[in-house]
C-alpha cells in the first residue's frame, strides 16, 4: 500500500516548544475525548476556520475529515462530504471489491459507513502490536531472527534472508527487491499491486528475489509489514486483528473497527484498517503519552521513543523524511514530528513539544492531488499563539 505523495512537513522553531502541561496528563480519552475551545488551549480560530473554509470549497482535493487536538482535549473537528459514487462512474477501473481502490462501498468508507480507510496508517499499528508482543514476552525483541516466524511456508534459497531480523521489516530494510513506485498503483509491475492480487499474501514477498544485504538500504515495502502479520500469529497464537482488539483497541477504549483480510485469513497489516479519526487519534495519544494509558504501560518502556526515532535514512523525493519503525519521523533539532501516512491522503501527526495532534482523512485517488502535508501542518502550526 503507497503512501500519500508528501512533501516534507517542517517542525517548530524554538520559541514554540513547551512542555506538556499537567492538565494534558491527567486527561484520558478512554471514553471519549474532552473537548475545549481553540481558544481556552491556545490556538487561533481565525486560522482554523480558514483552513476548514477551504477544506470546505475543496481547494486541498477531497479532504474527508480535519481533527485537531491539543492539550489531550479536542478544538476542532469537521467532515466533509464528497461524491464518491460521481467519482467510481469514471475510474478507470469499475470492478467492486476490498482490494479495487476506486470501489466506493469499500473506498473510503468500510460500507459507507463511518469507518475510514487508513491505508498505510496500519503499518504503524501494526509495529504497534509488535510492541506490545515484545512487552508481554510473546516476541523477545526487535533483533528476533525473523525466519523462525515462518514455519510451514516455502523459504527460496538465499542465506541472505537467513539474516533477517524483525528490526530489518519494521524499518524496511529486509533487503528484498520490490518496486511499489510504479504508477498508475494499478500497474502490475507494482509489486504490492500484485501482492494484493495474489492468493497468499506472505509467501508472495518470501519469494521474491533479494536484491541486497538486509540493513544496507531502504525501499519502501508494504511487503516487510505483511510479514508481520504472520510474526504475530506465530508468536501470540492469534491473528493481528483480534490481538490488536484484546490489547490495543480494549484498553484506549475502541470499539468501531474494521480490517480487512487477505485470501489466506491474515488482516491486511500494510493497509485494511478501518478507524473513525477520533479513535485514530488515540493511537497518537498513546504515543505522545509514552505508550501509557491511565497509568498501565501498554507499549515497552522506550519503544514510542524508538518508533518514532530515525532507525534509517528514508529520504525519498528529497522530503528529508526518515523512518522508524513503521512511522515517518522529520526531525529538526531539540523538536519532532512524526506521522502515521496513507495512501489517499490519511495523515496521523503528532507534534510532541507543542501537545499538538492532528488527524486528516481523504480520498485524493481521482482528480485532484492529495493533501499537501507540509502546507496543512504550517497552517496549524501558525494557529499555537507563542507566549
Amino acid at each position: 500500500m503507497r503512501i500519500a505523495p508528501m512533501r516534507l512537513f517542517v517542525c517548530l522553531v524554538a520559541p514554540l516548544a513547551m512542555a506538556p502541561s499537567a492538565s494534558a496528563q491527567s486527561v484520558w480519552p478512554t471514553r471519549e475525548w474532552r473537548t475545549s475551545t481553540p481558544t481556552a488551549q491556545g490556538l487561533d480560530t481565525a486560522i482554523l476556520s480558514k483552513l476548514d473554509g477551504e477544506f470546505s470549497s475543496g481547494d486541498h482535493g477531497y479532504v474527508d475529515s480535519f481533527l485537531v487536538i491539543r492539550n489531550g482535549y479536542v478544538v476542532h473537528e469537521r467532515s466533509y462530504k464528497h461524491d464518491y459514487d460521481r467519482l467510481f462512474a469514471s475510474a478507470p477501473d469499475r470492478t467492486r471489491g476490498p482490494y479495487n481502490y476506486y470501489d466506493p462501498s469499500w473506498h473510503p468508507y468500510y460500507q459507507r459507513g463511518k469507518l475510514h480507510t487508513m491505508q498505510s496508517v496500519s503499518k504503524s499499528v501494526t509495529s504497534t502490536l509488535i510492541g506490545i508482543a515484545i512487552r508481554r514476552g510473546e516476541i523477545p525483541g526487535v533483533d528476533a531472527k525473523a525466519l523462525s516466524y515462518f514455519d510451514g511456508y516455502k523459504i527460496p534459497d538465499d542465506p541472505r534472508r537467513s539474516r533477517w531480523t524483525l528490526r530489518h521489516l519494521l524499518t524496511m530494510t529486509a533487503g528484498i527487491r520490490w518496486d511499489e513506485d510504479t504508477v498508475p498503483y494499478t500497474d502490475s509491475a507494482n509489486s504490492c499491486a500484485r501482492m494484493e492480487e495474489s492468493g497468499n499474501w506472505v509467501q508472495f514477498v518470501l519469494d521474491q528475489p533479494m536484491a541486497h544485504e538486509p540493513g544496507i538500504a531502504f525501499v519502501y515495502n508494504s511487503g516487510a509489514t505483511q510479514l508481520l502479520s504472520q510474526v504475530l500469529k506465530k508468536a501470540t497464537g492469534i491473528h493481528a486483528d483480534a490481538y490488536a482488539a484484546e490489547h490495543l483497541f480494549k484498553p484506549l477504549g475502541i470499539s468501531s473497527v474494521y480490517w480487512k483480510h487477505t485470501p489466506t485469513g491474515h488482516p491486511d497489516t500494510e493497509g485494511g484498517l478501518y478507524l473513525g479519526p477520533r479513535d485514530l487519534a488515540k493511537i497518537g495519544y498513546l504515543y505522545l503519552r509514552g505508550g501509557v494509558w491511565e497509568g498501565s504501560q501498554i507499549l515497552p518502556e522506550g519503544w514510542a521513543e524508538a518508533s518514532t526515532t530515525a532507525q534509517v535514512d528514508a529520504s525519498l523525493d528529497k522530503r528529508g523524511l526518515t523512518y522508524g519503525y513503521q512511522w515517518w519521523v522529520a526531525p529538526s533539532g531539540n523538536t519532532q514530528a512524526y506521522a502515521a501516512l496513507g495512501y489517499g491522503g490519511q495523515h496521523l501527526i503528532v507534534v510532541p513539544a507543542l501537545e499538538l495532534i492532528a488527524v486528516f482523512t481523504g480520498w485524493n485517488i481521482y482528480d485532484k492531488p492529495p493533501l499537501d502535508t507540509r502546507f496543512a501542518l504550517d497552517r496549524m502550526l501558525q494557529t499555537v499563539k507563542r507566549p
